[in-house]
């Protein structure tokens, strides 16, 4: 992505390469860094309301096992805006994102995500965080 001014004004140009950048992230698929088998797992393990441990999630899924860079690349298929944060909004749906037909996550459960991990306290998760809070 280029910035130039123009008459006063600032204009972004976004080349090719950046589209194919968003579309990749888009088109990525959790099951291209996790097994199926090992998701179905983990969404079974928390179907019921406030049941959702994420440190347990992240093991049955395999995703504490996988390198930081898998872990990225998870955050950047939970982060539907692309905003590079997870917002509270998007929390909520959480476990959908590894399954479709998976549950909403309570209130109480995204609260206890932001709670471990908002280090900075501004209501949203960044990919460091996130990836601390996996890899720990």
């Amino acid at each position: 992505m280029r910035h130039r001014r123009k008459n006063g004004a600032m204009e972004t140009h976004t080349s090719c390469e950046d589209n194919i950048i968003k579309i990749t992230r888009r088109n990525m698929s959790l099951t291209s860094i996790l097994s199926a088998d090992a998701i179905e797992n983990a969404i079974k393990d928390c179907q019921a309301p406030d049941s959702f441990c994420y440190k347990k999630f992240f093991q049955l899924c395999g995703l504490s096992s996988k390198t930081p860079q898998e872990v990225k690349d998870v955050f950047r298929c939970i982060d539907d805006d692309d905003s590079g944060f997870i917002e509270d909004e998007e929390l909520k749906f959480f476990l959908q994102k590894f399954s479709p037909s998976a549950r909403l996550l309570t209130e109480k459960e995204t609260q206890a995500i932001l709670n471990a991990c908002d280090d900075d306290g501004d209501g949203k998760i960044g990919v460091d965080e996130f990836q601390v809070l996996v890899l720990s």
